[in-house]
């Protein structure tokens, strides 16, 4: 047990002389750790190691905790308890950003009566044994001012070489019906070579006026220094990258391109025409991705015209990737990176399963993206600067790549 053993006036004195001792996280700390001793005594009905009829508990060690304050963070030692658990819900909070968010959004669905035995199961599995309406409006009124203010922050970690795009389908109740509601995600990477989460909105239909919408608020809000887009064909959206975003490339990604060809040939025949089609991307330089598409080409004409063609349609956008620094590939010439983060945010809004309007859904997606951009920020570093610098470098040669190809497939 942690208690102050001298008299205060003698215990800063101490504190003082020792050089080595930060005082102030000291004082936090010993502060800190007197009162959840009281708190937890109390919680046991006697003081620690003193006998009492009226005991109902006994203390049971510490575990330990990381308190962050102003003046860094403190470690400090909760204490344990024989029968049950302490947890000082005044000094810590019991749950980060997007679980409250997902609290919120649930506790919403059950005050409006949607799927309410459902509801009724998780909110008691979340630990709440009920809450009313105004505990609901107080914490999304926190939740919305933190996603509103994550979602409209200015983009001031640019230039961003690399954009990802991508959309997944969510469910909302609309005027009394169920509809499915298009949310769409962009990340990219900083010019420090970390990964920022940069924007989030809802789209009733993934069209181009909805996408160029969407990109123009980046722009407005300080994206600069595209180099390269990267996405699924979705219509709209290569026309409203084109307009908003000049002077970059598109990125065709190739684990959906994969998917669009093999959809053209029998199902017998779909292991050898994916690996084939693999082998482009398996090249050690951007000149020999360029020779083994054309030999791809014609290796299917015979066979497989309609892959052929699409192929050939699509030389431009799914090589784009190879006009960049080689060590960026596997993560520039498909979607995956942003796919990884649809999961994580499928993880949280399955648990709500159908949302109870579209303000609900940014309030929990919004939370879960906020979360992974702040620990983005303080992990390994996604690119490294020399090869960002390299792909800064790299003009957007699309269309070079396009005069390159097609020739050569005229002349075969």
């Amino acid at each position: 047990m942690v208690e102050l053993r001298m008299d205060p006036l003698a215990w800063l004195r101490k504190q003082l002389e020792e050089a080595d001792v930060d005082l102030l996280r000291e004082m936090v700390r010993s502060f800190a750790e007197t009162l959840m001793s009281a708190d937890a005594d109390a919680m046991c009905g006697a003081p620690y190691g003193e006998r009492s009829e009226e005991r109902v508990n006994r203390r049971n060690g510490y575990r330990d905790r990381d308190f962050d304050t102003r003046v860094g963070t403190v470690e400090l030692r909760v204490p344990k308890l024989r029968q049950g658990s302490y947890y000082p819900e005044w000094l810590f909070e019991r749950r980060r950003r997007a679980e409250r968010a997902l609290v919120a959004v649930i506790c919403e669905c059950y005050v409006r009566g949607v799927s309410t035995r459902r509801v009724d199961g998780l909110v008691k599995t979340l630990g709440l044994e009920g809450i009313s309406k105004s505990q609901v409006s107080a914490l999304a009124k926190t939740l919305d001012t933190e996603v509103a203010a994550f979602r409209s922050r200015p983009l001031d970690g640019g230039p961003y070489p690399y954009l990802w795009l991508d959309a997944m389908a969510v469910k909302a109740r609309e005027e009394g019906r169920v509809t499915s509601v298009a949310t769409v995600v962009a990340t990219a990477v900083s010019a420090e070579g970390h990964r920022e989460i940069l924007g989030l909105d809802s789209f009733t239909s993934e069209d181009g006026a909805a996408w160029t919408r969407f990109l123009r608020d980046l722009v407005a809000r300080g994206l600069s220094g595209v180099k390269l887009v990267i996405s699924d064909d979705h219509k709209g959206l290569v026309g409203a990258i084109a307009a908003t975003l000049p002077g970059s490339s598109w990125q065709r990604c190739r684990t959906h391109f994969m998917r669009n060809a093999l959809c053209r040939v029998p199902r017998s025949a779909q292991p050898f025409v994916a690996t084939l089609v693999r082998t482009i991307f398996a090249q050690p330089s951007a000149e020999e991705v360029q020779a083994q598409l054309r030999r791809v080409i014609l290796q299917l004409e015979a066979r497989f015209p309609d892959v052929a063609r699409l192929l050939e349609e699509a030389a431009a956008d799914i090589t784009a990737f190879a006009s960049f620094p080689m060590e960026h590939w596997r993560q520039i010439w498909s979607n995956n990176p942003q796919e990884r983060l649809n999961r994580e945010i499928r993880r949280r809004s399955d648990v709500v399963g159908i949302f109870p309007d579209r303000a609900a859904i940014i309030r929990l997606v919004g939370a879960v993206l906020a979360e992974q951009h702040d620990e983005w920020q303080v992990a390994r570093r996604y690119m490294s600067g020399e090869s960002l610098a390299k792909a800064m470098a790299s003009p957007a040669i699309a269309g070079e790549i396009e005069e390159e190809v097609v020739p050569l497939l005229m002349a075969s």
